[in-house]
């Protein structure tokens, strides 16, 4: 089965939030629906020294996630009617919304935060990878959308192969949880899943 999957460099993005909006547009998603957010992760202080001076080692960097269209979906694993389900063509998890009763499980299962309840539908709703645009020979509109060039789509071995494969990036989960179909490039800021010398800093954003 073929897997498309995202690559994110950190060291790019500017936390712009372009692709989140462009990606709520085309999908009319209702206040607080979010299929892709941009988390600001951010840390450090003021070290003063022993000859009295002060130097800083402050750090923020973003970090762009919708679904990671996993190689274990979580969610998929936990819905109980079938309709989030991964396409055997490309490996992208979507939901059926004909199917989904709006139970939730799929939302408590991801670690990613992918799933959301669409309150005006009732029924869960995520990013779909936007395979009819893809089909059509065209990027994910958050791809295509993003100013500085941050966002990549493709097969997954592809990106792999030009970009590594770390996924282990604070604040995101550790990736063995899931195998999500997600690389992200760093920077000389980037801290490793687990960091505790930072935070979310746009909790109400994400």
């Amino acid at each position: 089965m073929a897997q498309m999957g995202f690559y994110v460099d950190t060291s790019k993005c500017t936390g712009c939030k372009t692709c989140q909006l462009s990606c709520k547009d085309k999908n009319t998603l209702p206040v607080g629906v979010n299929w892709r957010r941009v988390y600001e992760y951010a840390g450090g202080d003021w070290v003063q020294h022993e000859d009295g001076t002060f130097s800083n080692d402050v750090f923020a960097y973003y970090v762009s996630v919708s679904c990671n269209h996993c190689a274990q979906p979580a969610c998929a694993k936990a819905c109980p009617t079938g309709a989030m389900h991964k396409r055997e063509e490309d490996g992208l998890v979507v939901v059926n919304d004909q199917v989904c009763v709006g139970c939730r499980y799929c939302e408590m299962a991801c670690p990613y935060g992918a799933p959301q309840f669409n309150p005006e539908k009732k029924v869960m709703s995520k990013c779909d990878g936007c395979y009819e645009r893809v089909a059509q020979g065209e990027q994910p509109v958050c791809v295509e959308s993003c100013p500085l060039r941050a966002l990549e789509f493709g097969p997954i071995d592809e990106l792999r192969a030009r970009y590594g494969s770390r996924a282990d990036v604070a604040p995101l989960p550790d990736p063995k949880l899931t195998d999500p179909s997600l690389i992200i490039g760093t920077c000389r800021n980037t801290r490793l899943t687990g960091d505790t010398t930072g935070k979310i800093e746009n909790p109400q954003e994400v």
